[in-house]
């Protein structure tokens, strides 16, 4: 099937005190992916204020 995660990165870095400019340059962050197979999978979201990056996770 298809998915969309949708990741409140703006929300987040300013929980953990990281000052961000207005509007945020990352504020939400959606990710859209399929999978094939039912099994479990972890989707990791490594974030900073201006990047991040996903994969695939076991």
């Amino acid at each position: 099937g298809e998915y969309e995660l949708v990741f409140a990165a703006g929300d987040y870095l300013r929980r953990q005190g990281t000052s961000l400019p207005e509007p945020a340059f990352l504020d939400i962050v959606p990710i859209r992916f399929g999978m094939a197979e039912a099994r479990h999978y972890h989707v990791p979201l490594l974030i900073s204020p201006y990047g991040y990056s996903t994969y695939r996770g076991s």
